[in-house]
C-alpha cells in the first residue's frame, strides 16, 4: 500500500426528472496508508444518505448521536458539525435537497435536526433499505451501482409533494447571499411568515432565521477552507456585522473556536470542497441552487485527491 493516503470522488448529475430533489450522486474511494484511519469533520448541510463498503465509520454529530460501524448512514439537516474516522473504503453519497427530504422521506424534516442514524434500524430511512442492501456486488461495477441508485429513486418518485414551489422559492432565496432577514425572506416569497415557518419546519428541518444564519456561516467557512491563506476576517460574510458575531456563530455550530477550527487537519473535507468546486460549481451542498445540479454533461466528473 502507498505510504500516502488517497481521497477519489467522482460526481455524477442526477437525471433531469431527479434535479429538483438530489444535489448529486457522488461515489468515493478512500485508501488509507498502513491500516490507519482518517479522522475528518462534515460541516452544517442538508440531508445525505451514505452507503458503505469496506471500512464502517465512526461518526457522531457535535453534542448528540453516536454510531459506529452502520453501512448506511443516514444524516438529517444539520446546523452542527458531524465528526468521522474512517479506514480504507468506497462510499456512495445521495445529497437531498430540502424538496428532496419532502419528497423522499415525508416526515417533519425538524424531527430529524441534526440526526445521525443507521439507515438500517431508524423507521424513518427504512424505505432506503433494499437499496442499501443491495448496492454492493461481488465485483465492482460503479456504473451498475449508479443505475441501481438512479432506478431506485426514480421508483420511489410519487405526486409532487405540497407546495413544492413555496418550498423552492423559499429555498431560491436562503441560497442568495443579498438575503439577510427573515422579512426580507417573507417579502421574496410571497407567503406570510407562518406559512414559511411551516414549511421551513417540514422540509428544511431549522426555523427561517437559523437557515439564514446557517447559510451567512456556511458562505464564510466556505471562503476560508478554500483560500486558506486569508485571514478569517478577510473571509467573512458581507451579512456579519463584525467578527465577533462570526465567532459566535462559529462556536454555535461547530463547537470551537475558529483559531481552533484551523489548527485542525482536514484531510477529506478540505480537497473534496476544492475538487467540488470545480466539478459541481458549488464548494459545499448548502449552497447548491433548487434547481439542482446542472452544467457537468452526462458523465461523471472525478477528482484525485
Amino acid at each position: 500500500m502507498s505510504s500516502e493516503n488517497t481521497v477519489t470522488v467522482r460526481f455524477y448529475p442526477p437525471p433531469e426528472v431527479l434535479r429538483r430533489f438530489v444535489t448529486t450522486f457522488y461515489v468515493t474511494t478512500i485508501d488509507v496508508a498502513d491500516g490507519g484511519a482518517v479522522t475528518d469533520a462534515l460541516q452544517p448541510e442538508w440531508a445525505n444518505l451514505r452507503f458503505f463498503s469496506g471500512d464502517n465509520p465512526n461518526c457522531w454529530i457535535e453534542a448528540g448521536d453516536h454510531l459506529s460501524g452502520a453501512s448506511f448512514v443516514a444524516t438529517g439537516p444539520s446546523t452542527r458539525s458531524a465528526n468521522f474516522r474512517l479506514g480504507t473504503s468506497r462510499f456512495w453519497g445521495i445529497g437531498l435537497l430540502p424538496l428532496g427530504w419532502d419528497q423522499f422521506i415525508r416526515l417533519p424534516a425538524a424531527d430529524h435536526a441534526n440526526l445521525i442514524a443507521n439507515g438500517l434500524e431508524h423507521p424513518s430511512f427504512s424505505s432506503f433499505a433494499p437499496l442499501a442492501n443491495a448496492l454492493f456486488g461481488e465485483v465492482l461495477d460503479e456504473a451498475a451501482e449508479l443505475d441501481q441508485i438512479t432506478a431506485f429513486l426514480c421508483g420511489m418518485l410519487a405526486n409532487p409533494p405540497a407546495d413544492a414551489e413555496r418550498i423552492v422559492a423559499i429555498h431560491s432565496a436562503l441560497v442568495d447571499p443579498e438575503m439577510a432577514s427573515v422579512a426580507e425572506l417573507v417579502a421574496r416569497v410571497g407567503a406570510g411568515q407562518r406559512t414559511i415557518e411551516r414549511l421551513c419546519h417540514r422540509a428544511f428541518g431549522f426555523p427561517p432565521k437559523m437557515m439564514l444564519r446557517r447559510q451567512r456561516f456556511m458562505r464564510s467557512l466556505a471562503q476560508f477552507m478554500l483560500d486558506p491563506s486569508l485571514k478569517w476576517i478577510d473571509a467573512l460574510d458581507s451579512n456579519y456585522y463584525d467578527q465577533a458575531q462570526f465567532v459566535r456563530d462559529f462556536r454555535e455550530f461547530m463547537a470551537m473556536t475558529p483559531s481552533e477550527y484551523a489548527a485542525r487537519p482536514h484531510p477529506v473535507l478540505e480537497k473534496f470542497m476544492q475538487a467540488r468546486l470545480q466539478i459541481v460549481g458549488a464548494p459545499v451542498q448548502t449552497m447548491d441552487r433548487p434547481e439542482g445540479v446542472a452544467g457537468m454533461g452526462g458523465a461523471a466528473r472525478s477528482a484525485l485527491i
